[in-house]
């Protein structure tokens, strides 16, 4: 669906001549990036890394956080310049491109703490992983493990990180310019930015980091309250709360208090909060207890709660079966709307989801503004002969490197690899543009497949995980680039500089996401099924590269026919979602948000259910201040969580534990 922009994005009461051409003077490039833009680039990254991390280890569900990200680029620029006017020092203004460079800088950091595999690809090489699936499971050697390295982490990064900024750039012009591709994050961004630095709405602004700073108060104390009766171990304290009795506690059915994740149900719509509650009640409520029951038929009885042949097997399994129903669909969705659209444009009869410009008879001052946003987008050009030598460029140096780091993974499949990846990163960017929606994950497990069923036995596993990061990295760097260059563009920032705080800001992400992914190695114990920190996803992406590899040939008993039932109902679910009409698309649910819960639990279901009732309620009693202060509570209870994380960190790591045990049982019978 195409957004239609109806009032002008940019806005000044004072500085508009007779024809409505905004005479605001817009700083060159270089004046748009600014020390202390960069360094609270790199303070808001290293955050919302942590952030990033810590949701990846324990749900992998990584909510948008560029409201936040926005806000606090605000709050800490604006604060520090108002505070050295006080001082009687003379400041440049905080500008809306400088605000821009930040939150481009901000996103491009953090992003690698997704792309960066730190609770995907990376973490299943590891040698918990391998102990978890199993070391008598065909197709899990025990070569295949390389475990996680300061050092070669961060080299990896660096090698792959870059390449999908220079892989697209030559196409900027096409994507935001003549195809008018929506890339509704970006837009929504620029708005936001652009409404930041008006009258009303920098006090909105203002009202909304009070708001932020309230919650995020109150949520680090809450979470420095809770880890005082946390104790030694995984039962204690009120992450394991038995809100609806123990009986659903054992199953998962529980309310563990988590501000993260009721501010993840603030931030998500509720359709995806609604569709994991429904995944945790189908898997955990039904599905679960009913093959549980069948113990010593269907597989063999008292086998470890981590035992693929056994129930953990049907977990893990049918979850993979929905994310890549899910993912399929989605995928052939997007390619098929790609090459429809670019057709009609071929043949002058574009449909595309265009952001509609107002034309009609007060549209002049509208006009006015497109043409100066366009001749600002051009005027800073990065040379098409620059884009293709750095992405030749470093695709050699990757080429030459990867085989490095990881052995099994040869030159010429690195190659082919990079080869490929600009037409995926072209139809990832497009996509995103016309939906919102990044299939990265998709695009690194088709590349994980095909490398380890090419690879085969000896190595096809780490080749195959080391292939989806390459992939995930090239195709995901280049769709965070076009929405930047989209947010730009509506906020009359250089191209230039959007491309330059990109690099910077990638720059800063193949730093800090492995330091700060390290503090969680060293503190907490990364990878166990019982913990708080379970890395879900590592043990579905192994189990991926091995099925690559060995087929469906070990499952359990009746698992490969519940997978393909799985697998059918995710891409009838989704075809249901495109072909009803609105008022009833918009309540079936979504598989890929479903499966989360079928292999983690349910607790963080009902937290996020938390956080998506508040807001339904928000909303119908005051839909403005829900509209205007939601995403600011969210990130606050995020964002204050995330913090406590640090020294939570740090007092593990000196063995410091919590003084108090606060656990729940069955009374006793006198």
């Amino acid at each position: 669906m195409g957004t239609e922009i109806s009032e002008p994005l940019i806005v000044d009461k004072k500085d508009i001549d007779g024809g409505g051409v905004e005479l605001e003077r817009i700083p060159e490039w270089k004046e748009q990036i600014t020390i202390r833009g960069l360094a609270v680039s790199a303070l808001l990254g290293a955050l919302f890394c942590i952030i990033t991390h810590k949701l990846n280890l324990t749900v992998g569900i990584i909510p948008s956080l560029n409201v936040g990200a926005g806000l606090l680029g605000f709050f800490f620029v604006k604060s520090w310049t108002g505070f050295l006017t006080k001082l009687g020092f003379q400041v440049s203004p905080f500008t809306k491109q400088e605000n821009t460079v930040i939150q481009t800088c901000v996103v491009a950091c953090y992003g690698l703490a997704f792309s960066g595999g730190f609770g995907t690809y990376m973490i299943a090489m590891d040698e918990r992983t391998y102990q978890l699936i199993g070391a008598d499971y065909p197709g899990n050697r025990a070569e295949d493990i390389k475990n996680p390295g300061l050092g070669w982490m961060t080299g990896f990064l660096f090698v792959v990180s870059f390449l999908g900024l220079f892989s697209l750039v030559p196409l900027r012009k096409v994507m935001v310019m003549d195809y008018k591709l929506t890339y509704p994050s970006g837009t929504a961004t620029a708005m936001l930015i652009n409404s930041f630095h008006t009258n009303t709405g920098a006090e909105l602004a203002g009202k909304q980091v009070k708001c932020l700073g309230k919650y995020l108060s109150i949520s680090l104390v809450w979470s420095c309250f809770k880890w005082f009766f946390s104790g030694i171990g995984d039962s204690c304290g009120f992450d394991n709360f038995p809100s609806f009795g123990l009986t659903l506690f054992k199953n998962t059915f529980y309310f563990d208090f988590s501000p993260t994740y009721v501010g993840c149900g603030l931030i998500c719509p509720h359709i995806v909060n609604c569709s994991v509650l429904l995944g945790a009640i189908i898997s955990w409520g039904f599905l679960w207890p009913f093959i549980s029951a069948h113990a010593g038929d269907w597989y063999p009885s008292g086998l470890e709660s981590n035992d693929f042949k056994g129930l953990y097997g049907y977990k893990v399994f049918i979850a993979i079966a929905l994310i890549l129903g899910d993912g399929l669909y989605n995928l052939i969705k997007i390619v098929y709307i790609t090459v429809k659209e670019i057709y009609n444009k071929s043949t002058k009869q574009s449909k595309l989801p265009i952001v509609n410009e107002v034309i009609d008879g007060e549209s002049s001052k509208g006009l006015a503004e497109q043409r100066k946003r366009d001749e600002v987008f051009l005027k800073d050009r990065i040379p098409t002969w620059f884009a293709a030598s750095g992405y030749v460029a470093l695709a050699a140096i990757s080429t030459a490197t990867i085989p490095i780091i990881f052995p099994p993974l040869k030159w010429y499949l690195v190659l082919i690899s990079y080869i490929i990846a600009p037409a995926l990163a072209f139809c990832n960017s497009y996509g995103a543009g016309l939906t919102d929606w990044s299939l990265t994950s998709t695009y690194g497990k088709i590349g994980l497949f095909i490398i380890a069923s090419l690879v085969g036995n000896n190595g096809g596993v780490i080749a195959g995980l080391a292939a989806c990061g390459v992939m995930m990295s090239i195709v995901s760097t280049a769709a965070d680039l076009m929405q930047d260059l989209k947010t730009g563009y509506l906020t009359l920032s250089s191209a230039k500089s959007m491309f330059v705080s990109q690099i910077v800001g990638t720059a800063m992400g193949c730093v800090i996401a492995p330091l700060t992914f390290w503090l969680f190695w060293t503190a907490f114990d990364i990878g166990s099924p019982d913990g708080p920190y379970k890395a879900p996803y590592a043990v579905i992406f192994r189990e991926m590269a091995i099925l690559g590899i060995e087929g469906f040939s070990e499952l359990p008993k009746h698992c490969l026919a519940l997978c393909c039932g799985f697998f059918v109902g995710a891409l009838v679910v989704n075809l249901l979602r495109d072909v009803t009409p609105k008022k009833v698309s918009q309540f079936i649910p979504i598989p890929m948000a479903m499966a989360i819960p079928f292999y983690i639990g349910a607790y963080f279901a009902v937290d996020m259910f938390v956080g998506t009732v508040i807001l339904y309620i928000w909303e119908r009693i005051n839909r403005r201040d829900a509209d205007d202060y939601a995403g600011a509570v969210a990130s606050g209870l995020i964002c204050g969580d995330g913090i406590w994380t640090i020294p939570s960190a740090i007092l593990s790591i000196f063995r410091i534990d919590p003084p108090i045990c606060m656990y729940f049982g069955p009374s006793l019978s006198s």
